[in-house]
């Protein structure tokens, strides 16, 4: 699978947005379990490879929501209270939710690797979020996360062919 360059990814993905959107609309409107399988192949060909070294787009554009459970876990593998985590790398966004202070990720190496990668946060796990189930349920997202992630890019591209 082919990826589109990073720093055109976000005008790429405006430029099809339009696209992507009727591609949305006419998936949620086909079988809960063919649009799964159809997402989930395309994920594992777009993950067949490693591809987030050579990217970490999402770790050095986005801020993850940070789970208590996850400032928990990753406290405890910084030896960290919980409450000295907390403040000296999360902020609370406009939802209410706790994010990371600031981008890029303060867990990103400059060679793309976290430092924190076997304790990360759920939000970190599962993204792009390609291969979940009920995929019609996060469409929405799923386009608004092709302007960051190429991979996912890539998956909507197909799949605005084969509607």
């Amino acid at each position: 699978m082919e990826f589109p360059e990073t720093s055109k990814l976000k005008d790429l993905a405006a430029s099809k947005r339009k696209v992507f959107k009727k591609t949305a609309a006419a998936l949620k409107k086909k079988k809960k379990g063919l649009v799964d399988r159809a997402f989930h192949d395309l994920h594992n060909e777009a993950f067949d490879e490693p591809v987030c070294l050579s990217c970490a787009n999402c770790c050095k554009t986005t801020s993850p929501i940070v789970l208590q459970k996850d400032i928990d876990r990753i406290a405890k593998h910084l030896k960290l209270p919980a409450g000295d985590f907390t403040q000296k790398y999360l902020r609370m966004d406009e939802d209410g939710d706790f994010v990371f202070q600031k981008t890029p990720c303060p867990f990103l190496d400059s060679d793309h690797y976290c430092s924190i990668y076997e304790v990360r946060p759920k939000a970190c796990r599962e993204y792009p979020h390609t291969n979940r189930k009920n995929m019609q349920g996060i469409l929405n997202l799923t386009v608004r996360n092709s302007e960051v992630c190429p991979a996912v890019f890539a998956i909507l591209d197909k799949l605005s062919v084969m509607k």
